[in-house]
This record gives structure tokens, C-alpha cells and sequence, in this order.
């Protein structure tokens, strides 16, 4: 089981983990060794994770979310394999984490009188420097 938070635990079956080769520095070894990670996440499906949780995380994977609602993490940063697999795992947890906590609702403000009277004023000093710019048409 994965510890996300203590009332929030994860099957360690749920996760797919698939290893490629990465791209980037490692030698010859580029060329041989599958060290980076796919890590597969099925969240529309996880018995695991609360509906609010789930849609909450599935609004925030963005491009990692699939249209069948798998979450993709891939993992390269690192040449060895088992610190990529750690590292998919990190950010697995600090997303599902991340989705554990409900937002603020956000309370619509007023702008005070003042802020109101400062912003007009700005505005019609840049109207008056602009027409001031102008041609002067000569009468006869």
C-alpha cells in the first residue's frame, strides 16, 4: 500500500509501470538501458480515491490525464532506473496529495472608493497628455 495521506492509501496494484529508454546524457548506455519510467495510474477507476478527490486530481493532471482517464508521470530526470521509478512515485503522491485539499471559493470584492477615483483620474490625465499630442487645425 502507498501512503498517500493517513486516511488515503493507495494499491500498490493500481500502478503500472512501464521502462523506456531515455533520452540524454548516460554514454553508451543511452543506447542499451530502459531506464526511464511510464507510470500509469488509472484514476476514473481507482476503488482508492473519494469522488471529490478524484475529480479534483482529474482538473488538475491537465495533460498528463488521458481521455480514458489514465494519468501518465513520466520519469527521466535521473540515468538509473530505481530513482526514476522513486521519482514518478514522488510526484504521483504530491499530485493525488495535492488534490486532497479543497480550494478556497473565492468571494467577489468591491473596489474601494478611492482605488475607484485614482484610476479616473490616471485616466483622464492620459487623455489630456494624448490630446495634447494632436495637430492644431489653423482657422482663417
Amino acid at each position: 500500500m502507498i501512503e498517500i495521506t493517513e486516511h488515503l492509501r493507495i494499491d500498490e496494484n493500481e500502478i503500472q509501470e512501464h521502462f523506456v529508454r531515455a533520452s540524454g546524457p548516460g554514454g553508451q548506455n543511452v543506447n542499451k538501458v530502459s531506464t526511464a519510467v511510464q507510470l500509469r495510474f488509472n484514476v476514473k477507476e481507482s476503488p482508492s480515491l473519494p469522488e471529490e478527490v478524484r475529480s479534483r486530481l482529474m482538473s488538475i493532471a491537465g495533460k498528463k490525464m488521458t481521455d480514458e482517464g489514465i494519468l501518465v508521470i513520466d520519469a527521466r530526470r535521473f540515468r538509473h532506473q530505481e530513482q526514476n521509478r522513486k521519482d514518478a512515485l514522488e510526484r504521483l503522491k504530491k499530485l493525488i496529495l495535492q488534490a486532497t485539499f479543497k480550494p478556497k471559493p473565492r468571494h467577489k470584492t468591491k473596489p474601494t472608493a478611492g482605488s475607484v477615483k485614482k484610476r479616473l483620474e490616471a485616466k483622464r490625465h492620459r487623455r489630456e497628455v494624448k490630446q495634447s499630442r494632436k495637430t492644431v487645425k489653423e482657422f482663417e
